[in-house]
């Protein structure tokens, strides 16, 4: 045994290797940490100096607010196609866009040589009362041009306080002169989820996007079916193609109403600590019922969570096309009076660990849908596009390794319903006209 004096004299002498070694690393930790400093120190003096010479040889005087904005979504551009500055204006946007409630008039439109055309009023709301038709022309916003103005400035021009008014100037075909429609702006609730009955035994539902409304009018939406359709009741379709996305927990809460347990979906952001996983809560409001949920080249991030979930645990049987790939979550980090910063954060996986970033939701059966001639012409020359052919995008990285990328597909869904292949190829799967077996036989063979 080592004596009490000379196990003190060695303890003493560990503790001060020890100590020199703490101090060693931390002089270098502190040394390293300096030099990343000292160098981004040096960056930004750069900046500065780029940033005055601007302000001081412009050929025009430049508004500093707006080469600061403009400097800070170049840094974030530079990240990856989803991060981005959101000025105070944007950001306001961007809250009713979730919420799906403004004030309005409760129209749907595009913008048409120059003009907006009215594709549909929304049932019961200011637009509807007031006589507005699907194909009408609004050619003036209370007596000012629309020509020249985007469709999105001309419907931030639309929009306005509850219980003002505003007058439109239409031009209606079968109408000889254009005439003024005076309209007063109420609440919108833009309803995420549309469905119908096909036949006397199919639920058709469609989710449009994921907004804080999403999955309450889903569960609404399923009541009434089960209501309508009784026992006929042979299954569901969930319509989630050209869905670009929207809020992730509408995702899961929607993916979890399908799911009796099991996890929806895997998010890892740069450590390990920031990795997450959402569970599923027992009870399927569909009972069980068989499902298929259909997507295409337009279905991206929050759609793809949902087909993703629902196809790893084998409840719902996915058709179409390849999704958009959209793998990442963007969270928006408040930045007071000053807007918003939208920063991806963490990356997405499937409940069995696929990664969907840049290669999308391959379905259980692929189903093409028929394009018309210019639409035909137009994918010979540009091909599709989906994350993988964005410029700057976040990689791959899938848990066994596999980095390979895919493109998208096409978004195109014809509107006449008898036209629509993969619909009716979902119709033809439930009522057990076609089966997936076959399909993947007939794969199979043709590989």
């Amino acid at each position: 045994m080592m004596r009490k004096s000379e196990y003190a004299l060695w303890a003493l002498l560990v503790l001060a290797v020890l100590a020199a070694g703490s101090t060693m690393v931390s002089l270098a930790r502190s040394q390293s940490a300096s030099a990343s400093n000292s160098e981004i120190y040096k960056q930004l003096d750069l900046f500065g100096e780029v940033l005055e010479r601007v302000r001081a040889d412009y050929v025009e005087k430049p508004e500093d607010s707006k080469l600061i904005e403009s400097a800070i979504n170049g840094m974030l551009a530079g990240l990856d196609p989803h991060s981005a500055y959101l000025n105070p204006k944007h950001f306001r946007d961007m809250q009713v866009q979730t919420r799906g409630e403004f004030g309005g008039l409760g129209i749907e439109v595009t913008m048409e040589n120059g003009v907006v055309k009215v594709v549909s009023p929304i049932e019961d709301t200011p637009a509807s009362k007031a006589g507005l038709m699907s194909g009408d022309l609004i050619t003036h916003l209370d007596k000012d041009p629309i020509l020249g103005l985007t469709l999105q400035e001309a419907v931030e021009k639309m929009r306005g306080p509850v219980n003002s008014p505003i007058t439109l100037t239409v031009v209606r075909k079968g109408v000889e002169d254009p005439f003024d429609v005076k309209v007063v702006r109420d609440m919108i609730h833009i309803n995420p989820v549309k469905y119908d009955a096909e036949g006397d035994d199919v639920a058709y539902i469609r989710v449009t996007t994921f907004n804080e409304q999403t999955t309450e009018n889903m569960q609404k939406a399923i009541d009434d079916l089960k209501t309508k359709l009784g026992p006929n009741l042979k299954g569901y379709i969930l319509d989630l193609r050209n869905n670009p996305g929207g809020l992730l927990d509408q995702a899961i809460s929607v993916s979890d109403a399908f799911l009796d347990q099991g996890a929806i979906v895997l998010t890892r952001g740069r450590n390990l600590e920031e990795t997450q996983r959402s569970n599923a809560r027992p009870g399927d409001i569909t009972d069980g019922k068989k499902m298929i949920v259909l997507v295409n080249g337009g279905s991206a991030s929050a759609s793809e969570i949902v087909a993703g979930a629902l196809q790893d645990h084998h409840r719902a049987t996915v058709v179409g096309t390849r999704s958009f790939g959209k793998g990442s979550v963007q969270t928006i980090i408040p930045l007071g009076s000053n807007g918003a910063l939208r920063l991806t954060t963490a990356r997405y996986y499937t409940p069995s660990g696929r990664s969907i970033q840049a290669k999308g939701i391959e379905p259980d059966v692929v189903v093409e849908e028929e394009l018309p001639e210019d639409l035909k012409k137009k994918v010979e020359v540009e091909g599709t596009h989906g994350e993988a052919d964005l410029r700057g995008h976040l990689k791959r990285e899938d848990e066994d390794g596999d980095t390979t990328e895919e493109s998208g597909s096409s978004a195109y869904v014809p509107q006449e319903k008898e036209k629509d292949t993969q619909l009716n190829y979902a119709l033809d799967l439930l009522r057990g006209i076609k089966s997936v077996d076959t399909e993947a036989k007939k794969k199979a063979e043709a590989n």
